[in-house]
């Protein structure tokens, strides 16, 4: 027995099936915990030794909450569920023939089952100069660099006092937009007139820049109006009907051929499934995720199911986190059910609802009710539930009440007390021209195979 052998599976006193999960995500973690009620080893894999709440992101960057408030250790899943164990990797191959994971560092482990949840990434469009010159927050250290960036703008122009406008513009009125345009407008309403004396909050511009005719658009008719009501009474430039041509370093072109000059550019609409995803030999569907069956297998293979963002259902779902959560408990149970020689089950999704906020006091909340029923709320009852699903949804105690003193603190404090949590900003230098100093690259991160 080779060495790399001898380390593929976890040693364990007795041979049990062993269940490999690809993904520290919202499907992974879910089928993690549901195969501790299984006798099986399972090997978390992902490219990140952390899990990141995702939805709490656009927080991270706009100064809100710390990076370790929605951040969660992998490894500490073994602290409650003893058939665990973490590999850290970059996963390159897929063999569902030989029943193997490649990964990037040369390693790979053989499995009796996989789980295929490794998400997705943004997605651009094929949008020139999107991906170049535009900021997502999709990962963590993309929220801190688009925080970076933001503080890094404020600052020079407090440096430099040229008076000049600063706009801040926001691509996509989905959930994301919506929430990252209302935090900003927050940010400069509420901190600006304090922490940056220098600079006139009505020169500091938010524009939010939809190409559909509404906002939220999976939302109820009287959710969207109630959404871009609120953007706009917090000064926020709605532009619906917009799309965008091409993004450039210096702001974006319109699809009618206007330009907007722009001193940061957020990507907050679409997601797609990394390109590495199509390397792994797996029949692919719409938008390049992997197909899969009623059950979460992937087709053509019995023992390789997939889940979250990276999978297509027969019947479509959107790529939110319960679907994700949902789906890998199900891949999760039926690995049990094929263990004990039972027939696998169709994955039925239970749609709970969804919500967004707006900001302080105002949010919408759309919660499914039993016999197809709903329950849609505005403003401050929608707000308070968004904020107790949100922190309960967190993965540990820690991290549940570092988030709930954080947005207290935020939320309910007098805004001349709210402390932004800022990072790093390169010294503003008055060249010849007046070009500030070049900004300290962040931490790059390729998600490919998270």
């Amino acid at each position: 027995m080779t060495e790399q052998t001898a380390h593929a599976r976890p040693a364990s006193a007795r041979r049990r099936p062993h269940v490999v999960v690809v993904g520290g995500g919202f499907a992974g973690l879910s089928a993690v915990k549901e195969l501790g009620k299984v006798d099986v080893d399972v090997t978390l894999v992902d490219r990140h030794t952390y899990n990141t709440f995702q939805p709490l992101l656009y927080q991270v960057a706009t100064a809100g909450l710390n990076p370790g408030d929605v951040t969660y250790f992998l490894r500490a899943t073994r602290m409650k569920q003893r058939n665990v164990s973490f590999r850290q990797g970059d996963v390159t191959g897929v063999d569902p023939v030989a029943k193997v994971v490649s990964f990037a560092d040369g390693g790979s482990l053989d499995y009796d089952y996989l789980i295929l949840g490794s998400g997705a990434t943004t997605n651009y469009f094929g949008t020139p100069g999107a991906e170049a010159n535009s900021m997502a927050i999709y990962t963590r250290a993309q929220a801190l660099q688009l925080r970076d960036r933001i503080f890094t703008r404020l600052e020079h122009a407090a440096a430099a006092s040229t008076g000049d406008d600063l706009t801040i513009v926001v691509v996509g009125a989905g959930p994301t937009g919506v929430e990252m345009a209302g935090a900003l407008a927050e940010l400069r309403n509420d901190a600006m007139s304090t922490v940056y004396p220098e600079l006139d909050p009505r020169r500091t511009h938010i524009v939010l820049l939809e190409m559909a005719d509404k906002v939220l658009a999976p939302f109820a008719p009287k959710l969207r109006e109630f959404s871009a009501r609120a953007l706009r009474e917090r000064g926020v430039e709605v532009r619906l009907g917009t799309a965008v041509k091409e993004v450039r370093e210096d702001g974006v072109e319109l699809g009618n051929g206007d330009f907007l000059k722009a001193g940061v550019v957020i990507w907050a609409t679409g997601v797609a499934v990394p390109k590495i995803v199509g390397s792994w030999g797996l029949p692919q569907g719409r938008g390049g995720r992997i197909t899969v069956r009623d059950d979460l297998r992937v087709e053509g293979y019995d023992n390789v199911f997939a889940a979250g963002d990276v999978a297509v259902t027969p019947d479509p779902l959107p790529q939110l986190s319960q679907p994700a959560l949902q789906e890998g408990r199900h891949a999760a149970r039926q690995i049990g059910a094929l263990l004990l020689g039972r027939n696998t089950e169709p994955f039925r999704y239970r749609d709970k609802g969804t919500m967004a906020t707006i900001g302080r006091r105002a949010a919408i909340a759309d919660i499914k009710l039993p016999f197809g029923k709903s329950l849609r709320l505005t403003g401050s009852i929608a707000w308070l539930i968004w904020m107790f699903v949100h922190i309960q949804n967190l993965l540990a105690n820690r991290n549940r009440l570092a988030t709930f003193i954080n947005l207290a603190t935020k939320y309910f404090s007098p805004s001349r007390r709210t402390n932004p949590i800022v990072g790093d900003v390169p010294v503003f230098e008055q060249l010849t021209h007046g070009k500030p100093a070049p900004e300290v690259p962040a931490e790059r991160t390729d998600p490919a195979a998270s």
